[in-house]
């Protein structure tokens, strides 16, 4: 695709990932890979389980937007579930610095997505879900705010986290 002209819109939506983006990777400052895949609250969650969940979660929207309901299809078996679960938890062999450079990759493919896509009205029906209302579509534009609001509400999940392992703080 080539490169469209990057609007106040387009602009607008790739500094409101960006930003969120740093919240999220600003709580793995620093942290060990132990510290990244600490438990420190009663959460099942993890900072660099949420960093990894994110990732999977935008590359999986990304999908969404270029190929449709098929791309996020939720699978029936009992082993995808499993997987799914393990995308919040740092998982041995996992690094820190992997799942960051894993982001990186996804963020960069979302970036490059936004500044080449034709139309941002261009919709896709969503999956049948008991999440989604009966024949939805979404704008790429709807599922672009859709990640941002994913990635700032996994950001605030990984900032408590975090100020539990040691009291830092990105804010404030």
């Amino acid at each position: 695709m080539a490169e469209t002209t990057l609007t106040p819109e387009r602009v607008d939506l790739l500094q409101s990932l960006q930003l969120h983006r740093f919240f999220l990777r600003n709580t793995a400052r620093n942290l060990t890979d132990e510290q990244a895949g600490q438990r420190s609250t009663v959460s099942e969650l993890c900072i660099g389980g949420l960093i990894k969940h994110v990732a999977d979660t935008e590359r999986a929207w990304v999908d969404f937007i270029l190929d449709g309901p098929a791309a996020m299809q939720p699978p029936a078996d009992p082993a995808a579930y499993a997987r799914h679960a393990e995308s919040f938890r740092m998982l041995p062999g996992d690094t820190l610095a992997g799942v960051l450079a894993a982001y990186d990759e996804v963020a960069s493919r979302t970036d490059d997505l936004v500044h080449t896509l034709p139309d941002l009205d261009a919709s896709q029906p969503l999956p049948e879900a008991p999440w989604f209302e009966p024949g939805a579509r979404w704008s790429a534009r709807r599922v672009l705010l859709h990640v941002i609001a994913e990635t700032s509400q996994h950001a605030g999940h990984a900032d408590i986290i975090r100020e539990a392992i040691d009291g830092a703080k990105s804010m404030g």
